[in-house]
């Protein structure tokens, strides 16, 4: 794997704030082949690995969602195919009541009619959020990742995430985790770039011990 190289959205971001400018150069550029923005190439799929994800680590996470793959023989259901799967067939992929009941309502909407997945990339930013959240189980911190993970969109980031909120905690040398109001005028200096500066804290997280 060829070494990354820094681009100009990296430039502009290290221009912009010092505190980041160290966190980028104490980890080197992310490379192309491992950057995660747009990894998530179906939306249907994105969303319900936002579902599984939700309030669990990522071992776990990636645990449920291989249990759950496993069900439809290894390979993404299809709306159709998630909503005639039994409840209980599908909590045994570990998924708690809640979270069935968010996959069911996520695959009953797109079946219906009333979310159009194909059209959301026309949106901007916040009706993406606002056609989302009517979703149960579908919070901001989940549309925002798909904005990031999906739709690759350069200027998003979440006060929803304690990993990012952590994150920022360690690196501007905060005595406590930043309420949203302090988070926000602090990702203001990101601008337009807050979904790489966003990238760039979580990686950074890989160093803190503990």
């Amino acid at each position: 794997m060829a070494a990354a190289k820094w681009t100009a959205d990296d430039r502009a971001l290290m221009g912009a704030d010092k505190v980041l400018r160290r966190v980028m150069e104490e980890q080197g550029p992310i490379h192309p082949e491992i950057d995660r923005r747009a990894s998530r190439s179906d939306p249907w799929e994105a969303l319900v690995r936002a579902i599984v994800g939700q309030q669990l680590s990522t071992r776990a996470a990636d645990s449920i969602w291989n249990k759950l793959l496993a069900i439809f023989g290894g390979s993404m259901p299809t709306p159709e195919e998630l909503l005639r799967r039994r409840r209980t067939t599908l909590l045994k992929a570990g998924l708690s009541n809640a979270k069935v009941e968010y996959l069911r309502d996520l695959a009953t909407r797109i079946k219906d009619g009333r979310l159009d997945l194909r059209h959301l990339k026309d949106l901007s930013d916040e009706d993406v959020c606002a056609e989302l959240v009517e979703v149960k189980g579908i919070g901001r911190w989940s549309a925002e990742m798909f904005l990031i993970f999906h739709l690759e969109r350069p200027d998003v980031t979440t006060t929803g995430d304690l990993g990012l909120r952590r994150a920022m905690q360690v690196e501007y040398r905060l005595e406590e985790l930043p309420g949203d109001q302090q988070f926000l005028e602090i990702a203001e200096r990101w601008r337009p770039h807050r979904s790489l500066a966003s990238i760039y804290l979580w990686e950074s997280l890989a160093a803190v011990p503990g």
